[in-house]
Parts: structure tokens; sequence; C-alpha cells
């Protein structure tokens, strides 16, 4: 249900599954979904995507209630539960449709997430320099219907079972507070 304080984030961390997941439980997001943005192929698949030819990054759009949740807050859960130092890859998934970048669509957005970066940095919160790229939203295109809530539908499928499943134990506990009940 959309709200009068509804907002938009378009986030890409590896891959959308993992994503997704994380997102779909905090509190204040009222919807997630799976998307390709960034690249120059017109309504691309998952296979184009898969390929590494379109410059497509793999997305979630996520949906919110800035009244119960800020754009900073869904950064510092964005940040925190992916490598953002790692150039086009997340584990073993490679590729520029892996790499971590916030597609902004308001300057202010832009600015949050550069004052987040440099803090980040400054604070050297990683060993390697932050390497998300903040680009301005140029398209967005929902995923195919399969991929929408596949971690919730495929809890058995092995790469839920091994990538996703463990990243969201440590989610869960980190982020117990802001989590829907």
């Amino acid at each position: 249900m959309q709200t009068t304080n509804a907002a938009e984030a378009i986030f890409g961390g590896g891959c959308f599954w993992c994503t997704e997941a994380v997102f779909s439980e905090l509190k204040g997001v009222t919807k997630v979904e799976s998307g390709y943005s960034g690249g120059t192929t017109v309504n691309p698949s998952y296979n184009d995507i898969g390929r590494g030819k379109t410059g497509h990054a793999e997305v979630v759009k996520i949906t919110y209630n800035e009244n119960e949740i800020s754009f900073k807050q869904l950064l510092e859960v964005f940040f925190l539960t992916h490598d953002p130092t790692t150039l086009n890859r997340q584990g073993a998934d490679v590729g520029t449709q892996y790499r971590s970048v916030v597609f902004y669509t308001k300057t202010e957005q832009k600015k949050i997430a550069e004052s987040i970066i440099n803090d980040l940095n400054a604070n050297k919160v990683y060993n390697s320099p932050i390497v998300t790229e903040l680009t301005e939203l140029s398209n967005y295109y929902s995923a195919e219907k399969y991929h929408q809530d596949y971690f919730d539908r495929n809890k058995n499928q092995p790469y839920c079972k091994f990538v996703i499943q463990p990243k969201m134990e440590k989610f869960r506990k980190v982020f117990k507070n802001s989590l829907k009940k």
C-alpha cells in the first residue's frame, strides 16, 4: 500500500535474491522488487544480464515509508550487508551485473550516500576503499516474476541455503531492532 510518505530507493549489492531478502524484513519497507538498472538494453532479460554485456546491474527497488525508516537507514543496512569494496563481484558472483551501486533519484539521496561512504572510508570500517558507484537513475526494469520473493519461495535451493541463509542470520542479529515483527 502506498502512502503519501512513500519513497523509493534502488540499490545493487550483488545477487538481487540476497538483497531483496534483507530489505523485505525491515520495518517501514512496504515493497521490495528485484530488477535491472543502469544499462543500455531496453527490457533486458535475466539471460541478457547474465552475459554481462548490457551494462545493467541486478538491483532491488525498495518502496518505504519515510515516517518509519529513512534513506540513510536503508543505506546503513545496504553497506553492512554486502562488500562495497570489491569491484564487480560479491562472493562467487562475478561480473558488472553484481557491482555495488546506488541509483539515486534525487540530489539529496546522492549527498547522503556520499556522506556515508566518506564516513566509512575515514573510519576505516573496511580494509579497502569503498568502490560503490553513485549513479543517477536512468532506467529500471522489473525482473522476471520467478525472481520476485525468490528466497522466501526457494529456501531449500542450494544457493539459498548456503549463501542467502547465512547472510540473513547475520543481518537479523545485527538489525534485530529494525525488523518487522
